[in-house]
């Protein structure tokens, strides 16, 4: 039986950002991935987004990785040439009503260390972005978009450089721990068994269930697995926008927003299905619903103009009952086995989030090695 100090289960963007902060920091990393490429789930199905960190509830784990991970995505797409925009996004308001939210919005983000939006009156919003329709907004500087498999690509890149290597089409199928830290089976053409002192199950939407299958493992703490697909549209032609174009939100969720790809290349979404099982389908009839709520800030679309684009699912681990869940590291002073973290729940910011998810792990696990030593 091989044995290495470190098995990443999961190449998506959180495992490529842990398995490059471990490798950095001298350890031994091995990432098993299911599939046959890096970033195929939940990694490759989002709005490529890099949030500013506004919503999030005060001290919260999604708060505090959001805003320290901005910062260090835009240090690292600015160094390592990975393709971003710090384009802006406009958090319209189009009603009298809503204009008075956005001061407690703007206070939200300020206890989240978000210092820089700027409200704009309704005259100051169109000299912005002639096009839309509100009544006022707030502008966030620091929102931007990037080519996710860019910096998946250069994830991984920096990943090998520091000695991680990397086993594709490796399903994992159990792990149990041992005297000397775990050993995980894996499936595949070729099943094997590896050895290590630590784990990390990065595995996203399988990660509860793959969780229950860690012999070891009190089980009293994991989460139940929730799905919850975001649909995507696109317009035919461009939009006539600069930024990104989000309403105040909506109860349950930020509403049908406006984003672009660095090709500027509109896409409207999510909405959210609650569904049973992984389904990426996007019925094209829900383009009605979208358009009814796009016109709240872009009067003029059409349902005609609109194509289905993609879906994404959600890695909830609450249900549809509960407004807002928090990421959820689980390490051993929540389950008491050393050398081991799950991480749940990592849905959006979670791309924004990676490199300060990767430190976060890191630093957990050093910890681990700390007390047993």
């Amino acid at each position: 039986m091989d044995e290495v100090e470190v098995v990443v289960i999961g190449a998506g963007v959180v495992g490529l950002a842990v398995a490059r902060e471990l490798a950095m920091r001298g350890r031994e990393v091995v990432v098993l991935e299911a599939a046959d490429a890096i970033g195929t789930g939940t990694s490759s199905r989002n709005s490529e987004v890099i949030h500013a960190g506004i919503y999030y509830p005060a001290g919260s784990l999604m708060a505090r990785l959001c805003v320290e991970g901005r910062a260090a995505l835009y240090e690292f797409c600015e160094t390592r040439h990975v393709p971003h925009r710090r384009c802006g996004k406009l958090i319209v308001a189009t009603s009298e009503a809503e204009t008075r939210d956005l001061a407690s919005i703007a206070a939200r983000a300020a206890r989240n260390g978000v210092a820089d939006l700027v409200q704009l009156s309704r005259a100051e919003t169109l000299a912005l972005e002639p096009a839309v329709a509100c009544e006022g907004a707030l502008l966030s500087p620091s929102t931007g978009i990037i080519d996710s498999h860019a910096y998946m690509l250069a994830l991984r890149g920096e990943a090998e450089a520091h000695g991680a290597a990397f086993a594709f089409l490796t399903p994992v199928t159990e792990a149990r721990c041992s005297s000397r830290g775990f050993v995980v089976s894996t499936g595949g053409e070729t099943p094997m068994q590896i050895g290590c002192r630590m784990l990390v199950n990065s595995s996203g939407l399988a990660a509860p269930d793959l969780a229950r299958r860690i012999s070891g493992l009190p089980q009293d703490d994991l989460p139940t697995a929730y799905y919850a697909r975001g649909n995507y549209f696109t317009v035919s032609g461009r939009a006539p926008f600069s930024r990104l174009i989000y309403p105040v939100p909506v109860p349950g969720g930020l509403g049908i927003h406006l984003t672009l790809d660095l090709g500027g290349q509109a896409r409207f979404g999510p909405d959210v299905e609650w569904i049973d099982a992984i389904d990426y389908r996007v019925d094209p009839a829900r383009a009605d619903a979208f358009a009814t709520a796009i016109r709240r800030y872009w009067p003029g679309i059409q349902a005609s103009e609109l194509q289905p684009a993609y879906s994404g699912i959600r890695p909830k681990i609450v249900p549809p009952s509960v407004a807002a869940q928090d990421f959820f590291i689980q390490d051993s002073i929540r389950h008491g086995v050393r050398g081991l973290i799950n991480l749940f729940g990592i849905e959006s910011p979670g791309l924004t989030a990676s490199l300060a998810i990767g430190g976060e792990v890191a630093d957990r696990l050093g910890r681990d090695l700390a007390a047993a030593s």
